[in-house]
């Protein structure tokens, strides 16, 4: 059977911008749109052009970077919405009308049949206009069907060339939207596409749903970003209908990682670990039965090869790693350890789990390098480090740092003097190396006044990512301690890689 191409609509930049915390520069919102196009979307919701001045700067800048991907505006069912997407150069609307007797007599306090008259209203000015409109029904799942589809006639025979259904706020399991979709594009005869909304956790699942009763177009966000709970995710759907049924996207699949780190890194909003596909534990293996299993036949434990998304396996050593998975990575590594040199790495690693402790990636090295003789060269060296901080102060922090025979001096402000101490490291890090920080957080902190602190970052030097940990009884130094270990690991492991090449 040959497969059916579905199209993909990513409103990231719009529905994904409304996840509450989220603000996007109209720089980051074209970066991000740039990714988009590279991974193979077929649209790009690039935003809500009446929202403000600088969300149409934004999307103008989206809109005239020649991008393959259609570039959208978001739009009520009113003219000056319409007004504003044109001024801002898109090539088409997503033209939203309630559609629910909810939406209708309590939001919009008007008659269907006004409802109505509006979708055709505003669809015919924005046809007029030169706009490709996509006529969505938000709340469609709790809409009346005859309605529905009323208000999608009177659209398509006006000239709209695609319609939506919207589950606004996740209303429907996925056999009610097979039956939805199915009855619907009996009668629609043009492209049917799915919104879906993860108010139940079933996003993903309407979505593909909807794509089998026979929607060719669905709309999702990077990392499931939205409102509440969110979006149905990209990533997952166009996996899925890869993986599963006759179906394809033009998404690459090998750069799904890669843009979601960026939406990640702009929009402060971090990707839970156990996050399917793109998460950091999705291809990660600590228990021995697994480990044992993926180091002999991948497909044991992993139901797709990490390379197909853009991951990488990953080997977590703690208290439930076994002895070949050490002896594997170590030998992976180019070394040729003893029984013995085994069993020590073994016991340490054990031992720092038994003890509650995540054994990072910094750490696992540090180990390594001790029982194997190899000793870690303090490439960057904290020489100074200050901190002001108080009543109507502006938190600032110094630092200075010692690389190659040469002193780094940078200064920082920040919400906290936490905050200022990591932005003052963070500049030193990025002037001296391409390493950059990805993720911060406390992991542990102990009883009493002179609690001892247990800071964990998470760096990258656009190659490896790597955990490493900071402790003391002084946050900010635990903080700049975490930062200089993983940052000293990853220049060590990157010292050692280019000896070993020569």
């Amino acid at each position: 059977m040959s497969e059916e191409t579905v199209k993909v609509l990513d409103t990231t930049l719009r529905d994904g911008e409304q996840t509450p915390g989220v603000a996007l520069s109209p720089e980051e919102k074209l970066e991000i749109a740039r990714k988009l196009d590279e991974l193979g979307v077929d649209m790009i919701e690039a935003g809500s052009a009446i929202t403000s001045a600088g969300e149409r700067e934004g999307i103008r800048k989206i809109a005239n970077e020649g991008l393959n991907a259609e570039i959208s505006s978001f739009s009520r069912g009113v003219k000056k919405d319409i007004d504003s997407a044109l001024d801002c150069d898109v090539e088409a609307v997503h033209l939203v009308i309630p559609t629910s007797e909810l939406h209708i007599k309590k939001k919009l306090q008007k008659s269907p049949e006004k409802v109505k008259e509006m979708a055709v209203e505003t669809s015919v000015y924005a046809l007029d206009h030169g706009l490709t409109v996509e006529l969505s029904a938000e709340d469609a799942t709790r809409a009346d069907p005859d309605f529905l589809k009323e208000v999608f006639q009177a659209g398509i025979e006006e000239g709209v060339q695609r319609v939506c259904v919207c589950d606004t706020v996740g209303m429907m399991m996925p056999e009610q939207i097979h039956e939805l979709f199915s009855n619907l594009v009996k009668d629609i005869d043009v492209p049917v596409a799915g919104h879906c909304h993860d108010d139940f956790g079933v996003a993903v699942a309407n979505t593909i749903s909807a794509v089998r009763a026979g929607a060719r177009e669905f709309h999702a966000t990077i990392n499931g970003l939205g409102e509440r709970a969110g979006n149905a995710a990209l990533e997952e759907v166009a996996l899925a209908l890869s993986e599963f049924y006759d179906y394809e996207t033009n998404v690459d699949l090998e750069s799904l990682q890669e843009v979601s780190q960026l939406v990640e890194q702009y929009t402060g909003i971090p990707i839970s670990p156990t996050k399917a596909i793109i998460g950091a534990n999705a291809f990660a293996h600590e228990a021995g039965i697994h480990t044992h299993g993926v180091l002999a036949e991948s497909t044991t434990y992993e139901p797709i090869s990490p390379e197909v998304v853009g991951q990488k396996r990953r080997l977590i050593f703690g208290k439930h790693t076994g002895k070949h998975a050490i002896k594997d990575e170590l030998e992976r590594k180019g070394l040729e350890p003893s029984e013995e040199q085994v069993e020590e790495v073994f016991q340490r690693v054990k031992d720092l789990g038994d003890r509650g402790k995540l054994v990072t990636d910094a750490e696992w090295s540090a180990i390594v390098d001790d029982v194997m003789g190899r000793s870690l060269e303090e490439l960057v060296e904290l020489q100074e480090l200050t901190v002001t901080s108080g009543d109507n102060v502006t938190p600032t922090a110094s630092v200075k740092v010692r690389f190659k025979d040469r002193e780094f001096t940078e200064a920082g402000t920040g919400v906290g003097p936490v905050d200022a101490a990591i932005n003052a490291v963070r500049k030193v890090v990025e002037g001296i190396s391409n390493i950059s920080l990805q993720e911060y957080h406390v992991d542990a902190i102990s009883g009493g006044t002179d609690a001892m602190v247990d800071v964990v970052v998470k760096l990258t030097d656009g190659k490896r990512i790597i955990d490493s940990r900071g402790s003391s009884e002084d946050i900010i130094k635990a903080s700049v301690q975490a930062m200089l270990n993983g940052v000293n690991r990853l220049l060590w492991d990157k010292k050692l890689g280019e000896e070993e090449e020569d």
